[in-house]
């Protein structure tokens, strides 16, 4: 009781912190907020359990190789907003790449709402005794509907607000369940009962694996398109800071569950961490489910959103932003009845790693173009990781 009662003042106290004026008014924190709750909405809950089971011990050092090859893409990312904010010429080559880019960016979304959505699901009924695949599937269809609807209608400026909320909710919901793991770990380790065990994925499967578990860490693009609201210095120091604030969030809720965490007691799903926080404390598995619902539904109306503006500005309007809505919620469909949710991670990832390869190549070229010779090395192997992501990733069995 008293452990319970602790986690809801944390929330309620990190709740408030993330609400005073000081903290919701500065220009800095809400440039960084949008990207961190990106990143940390697109895997947060389901990929301990996966890291845990597959790599054991190393679950902490798989987890720091991700957050530093998003960084890495990261690089490439903000040179590419520095150089844009320049105002230098762009050749035919370059607009022919961006236009690319951002029809890769437009694909990846389409995965990634599907992929959002269908979290939703899962999480949705995740404390009751329906069938995940068939009532989660039912739940998600229901949104896709739902989305489709508002955004043809009416457009998304009312769901969109959820946005605001789900952010703060999200981060506060967080806080207490790192505080919950926090108390747990200290008592087990004090009783000198943390939990050891053996990788179960090692070699190339190891490596193909974290490719297919990239999305994880995404989100940190969007500040690539947050133009009409910062400068570009505002948008490099703000993805700056979501992502190593994520990384620490990351880093600090791998460390503990791979300490605490036991794979093989239930079967490897999306909505493992639910079962295993219900032993740490009551209250975590309904506060943990309120946070997925908020932010996976407002992620993915974020995402139906940037995909209908991406390819309505690259195709001059001539595919309208509802009709991009409409083949979204057409594709989820199929998705979401013909995948898992861990072969939808993997294919996003992909997505993902395809956008990334393509800013990477477009910042190698600049670099160059520049006399950075070194910095275009680098992002020139940035490029080539992510085409060996895109063929090579590999889904969660």
């Amino acid at each position: 009781m008293f452990l319970n009662a602790s986690i809801v003042v944390v929330c309620v106290l990190a709740g408030v912190v993330l609400m005073l004026p000081r903290v919701a008014g500065a220009r800095i924190w809400r440039a960084t907020v949008t990207p961190l709750a990106s990143i940390i909405g697109s895997g947060f809950l389901v990929l301990g359990p996966i890291l845990d089971t597959h790599f054991g011990i190393w679950a902490p050092a798989v987890m720091a190789a991700l957050c530093l090859m998003a960084y890495a893409y990261g690089a490439a990312v903000r040179y590419n907003i520095r150089w844009l904010a320049q105002d230098h010429p762009q050749g035919r080559s370059d607009r022919a790449l961006e236009q690319l880019a951002s029809l890769a960016l437009a694909f990846a979304y389409f995965v990634s709402v599907a992929y959002y959505l269908n979290l939703l699901g899962a999480f949705a009924v995740s404390l009751t005794d329906l069938d995940a695949k068939e009532y989660g599937g039912l739940v998600t269809s229901g949104v896709f509907a739902l989305i489709l609807l508002v955004g043809w209608t009416r457009g998304f400026g009312a769901l969109e607000r959820l946005e605001q909320v789900s952010v703060g909710l999200k981060l506060a919901i967080i806080a207490g369940l790192l505080f919950a793991l926090g108390w747990r770990f200290t008592a087990e380790a004090g009783a000198g009962n943390l939990v050891i065990h053996a990788p179960e994925t090692v070699g190339w499967q190891a490596v193909t694996l974290v490719f297919g578990l990239l999305v994880t860490v995404q989100g940190f693009e969007i500040t690539r398109y947050m133009g009409s609201e910062y400068d570009a210095a505002t948008r490099v120091r703000s993805m700056r800071y979501a992502q190593w604030l994520s990384a620490a969030i990351y880093m600090i809720y791998i460390l503990f569950l791979t300490f605490l965490y036991l794979p093989g007691q239930a079967a490897l799903s999306e909505t493992s961490i639910i079962g295993f926080t219900a032993q740490v404390a009551p209250v975590l598995p309904i506060l943990l489910i309120t946070a997925a619902l908020a932010a996976q539904f407002s992620a993915a109306v974020a995402d139906t959103g940037g995909a209908g503006g991406l390819v309505a500005e690259v195709t001059g309007g001539r595919v309208p932003v509802r009709v991009v809505y409409a083949l979204l919620t057409g594709f989820g469909l199929v998705v979401t009845w013909g995948m898992s949710v861990f072969e939808i991670i993997t294919h996003a990832s992909r997505a993902f790693a395809l956008y990334y390869a393509l800013q990477s190549l477009i910042a190698a070229r600049r670099a160059q173009a520049e006399g950075a010779l070194l910095r275009a090395a680098g992002f020139a192997a940035l490029a080539l990781l992510g085409a060996v992501i895109v063929i090579f990733g590999t889904p969660v069995e």
